[in-house]
Order: structure tokens, then sequence, then C-alpha cells
């Protein structure tokens, strides 16, 4: 089955929701889900998810549902997970360090095989079984390790400067985790996770009346 040009962001996003689902329905031996159990379990509607699932074709059946190996397989595939990709971390402080060390990435295939920091006492040390290296040497260490995607983990003013290198030796993704939004060319796929701006969210929300703290009373 081939996949679809074109899916909506939105779409891709609950897609990765539906596979989390689906695997624990599988753990539990489900044969097959609804689309009101899956609408039920991701928060939202029965014709949304058929709707979503529409884009990946025809494979669901009236009375049973949709089959939980069947989709899980197709939504693996779709989502580029059938395969194991190759990662670079760029920046080995506090947060790349615990990026690297958060084990669902390995679990979907995401592979930190390169390390890059530019702090003279890290370099040529491991983090875990990877060793550290060079800033200086960052177009070579991708190149070398045939690098598909990079994790970006440091300070805003480096950020930019490091992933224009990292596009120009051949990166076709970009995690930005840096306190900055970046820019790449057409082409190159980036998502910027800023940390700050989703705590903001949520105090909107309790500023605003929309959600409220829960206190315990003084006893």
């Amino acid at each position: 089955m081939s996949t679809p040009a074109r899916i909506p962001e939105a779409t891709i996003r609950r897609f990765s929701l539906y596979l989390r689902h689906l695997e624990a329905l599988d753990a539990d031996q489900v044969d097959h889900a609804p689309s009101g159990l899956l609408a039920a379990r991701i928060g939202t509607t029965a014709a949304q998810v058929r709707k979503d699932l529409s884009h990946l074709g025809s494979f669901g059946k009236r009375g049973l549902g949709y089959s939980v190996p069947a989709l899980t397989a197709v939504l693996r595939r779709t989502l580029g997970l059938d395969r194991r990709w190759r990662v670079a971390l760029l920046g080995a402080g506090r947060i790349g360090t615990a990026l690297f060390q958060y084990e669902p990435f390995r679990r979907r295939g995401f592979c930190i095989t390169t390390v890059i920091d530019a702090d003279p006492r890290k370099i040529g040390r491991r983090l875990g079984d990877v060793r550290i290296r060079s800033e200086g040497r960052l177009e070579e260490a991708l190149r070398e390790d045939r690098i598909e995607l990079a994790i970006v983990a440091v300070p805003a003013e480096a950020a930019q400067r490091l992933v224009d290198r990292a596009v120009a030796a051949g990166v076709g993704a970009v995690l930005n985790y840096a306190p900055v939004p970046l820019r790449v060319p057409t082409g190159v796929a980036l998502r910027n996770v800023s940390m700050l701006v989703e705590l903001e969210s949520l105090s909107h929300a309790l500023a605003n009346g929309r959600a409220r703290p829960v206190r315990e009373e003084a006893r």
C-alpha cells in the first residue's frame, strides 16, 4: 500500500496517538478496535478517527472495526517507524543528556549515534556508548555517521549556526529544543519544541479560569 503524498499535520500527530493505543490493545490481545474505542482513548470523535484513517485506505470492517495488527503495521510504515533512523544530538548538556537517555527514542528506532558538543572538557568522553565529538568536526561526523535527523539542545546563540551547518552536511530533519525558533530551507523538516511556550499556555489557562489548581483544604 503506498503512502498518500499529503496528510494533514494534525492527522499525522493523531496517527502517533492511535499507534500507541493500538500497541497497548495488541498487548492485551485485542484483535479489532472500533472507531469509537480509538476515539475515546485519544479524546476525539469516531467521525474524526474514520476521517483520519481514510488517508491510509479502506480496511475497517463494519461491526468489527479496524484490525489491530493490520492498522498498527500501516501506521508504523506511514510514520516511518518500520526502519531505524540515525540521529545526531547537538549539545551534551543537561537537556541533551536527558534526551540521550530517553529510552522511548530507541524503542521507536531513533538511534543517537553521534553526539556533538563545544565544551573541551566533554570532548572525547562518552555519553552512554557514544563518544562526544567536537563541534569543529560537525560536518565530518554527520557525513561519516550518515546522520538523517538532528536533535538540537544547545544555547540559543549557537543553535541557528549549528543547524545551518548540519543542513549543509545533509541532515534532512531537525528537532529543536533550543530556546529559539530556527529556520531551515524548504525540503528540510523542522519541529521547534518550546517547554516555556507550553508552560505559558498552561499558566494562561489557570489565569483565565479555563483550569483551576486543586488544593487540599487546610485542616
